[in-house]
């Protein structure tokens, strides 16, 4: 499909909401970490037209890491879904058929993107390295499009193995290698004005996905605690600390405490419920607080 110059990027955990997505051009609604019953409300709340991203289901992490971490911090093993109830999600969003299915933590397996394509979806996938681009358009994954996500992003990377070590490279130096290979994609990663957004679509992206631009945004499910945070000068850091896989956020208690937590996504989180949890990307500045349109209108110059 034809995109507009500026996407809302999901922020999955609240921020995205159908109200951001149905304020700009372009969003994606966040199904990562919602229930399925918010799933199918959002999905009915929004109109077209707009994408959605779904999580992967994880690898179950190691008990003995879990236990661990568990008794470290004092809290109970707690139940976790590494699915995230991606397949009745999945359900949801084939009958909703939007115009883009995107995924973060890996690509679709084929059956799920023979199915998309049979109701008129694209996949797209979000990818931080080249060696993933050039995979997820194979013909095993058979992928539409891509996300390329930068360190500079905020929220979770999107590596496709919980133990993964991010790829360090500037956003702009992926863009540019993804660029050779001829395909569709949108660059995200420390947006914060129209001259990144000239400066990415210069390099060859075909849009610019922006997230933390948009957490202040009126109709932004932030959370008052973290709007707070985000008005602070706080530094951001990447760590598992945050949920158990590298994800970029303002830098917190346990953040500086555990500087090696090992990959035990989604069981962190739930221990750590009263711990800052403010997922941004980096040298985020004065964010703008206006209506996701006026944003909108600012970043696309």
């Amino acid at each position: 499909m034809d995109l507009p110059r500026i996407v809302a990027a999901p922020m999955a955990g609240g921020p995205t909401t159908p109200e951001l997505v149905n304020a700009v051009s372009f969003g994606f609604l966040a199904l990562g970490t919602c229930t399925v019953e918010q799933a199918s409300t959002w999905l009915k709340a929004c109109e077209p037209p707009f994408g959605v991203n779904l999580f992967m289901p994880q690898p179950e992490p190691s008990l003995i890491d879990v236990e661990m971490v568990a008794a470290e911090l004092g809290a109970e093993v707690p139940q976790a879904d590494v699915t995230s109830g991606f397949e009745e999600k999945f359900e949801l969003v084939v009958e909703a058929a939007p115009p883009i299915v995107s995924t973060t933590f890996g690509p679709l397996h084929p059956e799920h993107v023979e199915r998309l394509h049979s109701v008129g979806s694209e996949v797209w996938v979000t990818v931080t390295r080249i060696e993933d681009a050039r995979e997820a358009i194979g013909d095993l994954w058979n992928a539409d499009g891509l996300i390329v996500q930068g360190p500079e992003a905020g929220g979770h990377r999107s590596t496709w193995s919980p133990a993964e070590v991010p790829d360090t490279l500037y956003l702009d130096t992926i863009v540019e290698e993804v660029a050779e290979l001829g395909v569709p994609f949108m660059a995200a990663g420390g947006v914060r004005g129209p001259e990144d957004v000239e400066r990415l679509l210069g390099l060859g992206a075909d849009a610019v996905a922006c997230g933390t631009a948009f957490l202040l945004a009126d109709e932004a499910g932030t959370s008052p605690q973290n709007r707070e945070l985000l008005r602070t000068d706080r530094r951001t850091v990447v760590s598992r600390a945050f949920s158990g896989r590298p994800a970029r956020g303002i830098e917190s208690e346990l953040t500086k405490r555990y500087r090696d937590m090992p990959p035990i996504y989604p069981y962190l989180r739930p221990m750590t419920p009263d711990a800052d949890y403010c997922l941004v990307g980096k040298d985020r500045g004065e964010l703008m607080e206006a209506p996701a349109k006026e944003i909108e209108a600012y970043l696309a110059g």
